[in-house]
């Protein structure tokens, strides 16, 4: 069963993508916080994290340099409220394979996260 781990500090956001990925057959992880995805990254590495670029604390592209200096292949996809393209430029260039511009229509994520796991 493929994992898929939901990083965002708004728990509607997380709640919503966990009952998403479960009801598709995938393993659902949430962390609220950037230490509490590395932290749970590190326990059990999932196949895909779905990564908020704003969270109070440690941004989106610190959390995904981390990810991906510990463990360069696994798959990340941003999502942003805000349509700052330096910052997606950014994410892109330090690995993320896709993203998601807030409010996000659920099933284009659910579709992309599908195509890259499903592959």
């Amino acid at each position: 069963m493929k994992t898929v781990l939901i990083v965002d500090d708004q728990p509607g956001i997380r709640l919503l993508l966990k009952e998403v990925f479960t009801k598709e057959g995938y393993q659902t992880v949430t962390a609220g916080s950037g230490l509490e995805a590395i932290e749970k990254v590190q326990e059990s590495p999932p196949d895909l994290v779905l990564l908020d670029m704003k969270i109070p604390g440690m941004d989106g592209i610190e959390i995904l340099k981390r990810l991906k200096n510990n463990n360069p292949s696994i798959h990340v996809m941003m999502m942003t409220a805000y349509g700052e393209l330096d910052l997606i430029r950014e994410s892109i260039n330090w690995g993320a394979e896709h993203y998601f511009t807030k409010p996000f229509d659920v099933f284009e994520v659910r579709d992309a996260v599908k195509q890259l796991l499903d592959q």
